[in-house]
């Protein structure tokens, strides 16, 4: 009877532990790119374009807090701020690849100020990643070193202790615009 009776309670234990697993897997809110954007911002969405913070009259500084302290899923690309080797201790979030140091730095509510719950093991700079944790709004500076000397770069979000996997592909990526001189570093244009 004491085996059975540890049997059924390690079941419902089982039971349990997976019942809230599910819970909280159900309270993660998958967000687009366009998600953190106001909706004063909604025009900006149209033109889909890197050069976006230069066309709106905050420069893209205004925040959603719509998501604010909700846990959160968001695909982007890395680009490593605090590394040691192939480790990065904090990253910043871009919705394209090039961004901040070949291409235009994209407005600050469309940069997220990544740092992971373990030293994540990345492969390249601007890898495909999906992020999950607590979004909280707030601008920060972070200084990344390229290729052509140290930028300041200001994001609007961070999302700290943060859960980062490796993805194939990010669902709304921004691509160039045929006319743009940056079209040669777009791996997606023939």
């Amino acid at each position: 009877m004491n085996k059975r009776f540890r049997s059924c309670a390690t079941l419902v234990a089982g039971l349990l532990f997976a019942a809230s697993g599910a819970d909280a897997a159900a309270d993660v809110a998958h967000i687009l790119w366009k998600d953190l954007r106001p909706a004063t911002q909604a025009v900006a969405e149209d033109a889909n374009l890197p050069m976006i913070a230069a066309k709106l009259p905050d420069h893209g500084e205004t925040l959603s807090l719509n998501l604010q302290d909700k846990t959160i899923q968001l695909a982007g690309y890395a680009l490593p701020v605090d590394r040691d080797g192939d480790l990065v201790y904090q990253f910043l979030l871009v919705p394209w690849t090039g961004a901040c140091s070949h291409m235009p730095t994209p407005p600050p509510n469309q940069i997220v100020l990544v740092t992971p719950a373990h030293p994540y093991k990345m492969k390249e700079t601007y890898e495909p990643v999906a992020v999950t944790g607590v979004l909280k709004p707030g601008m920060e500076k972070s200084q990344l070193f390229i290729l052509d000397g140290v930028s300041i770069v200001q994001s609007g979000y961070t999302v700290r202790k943060a859960e980062v996997v490796s993805v194939d592909s990010v669902p709304d990526t921004v691509t160039l615009p045929v006319n743009s001189p940056w079209n040669f570093l777009n791996k997606n244009n023939n």
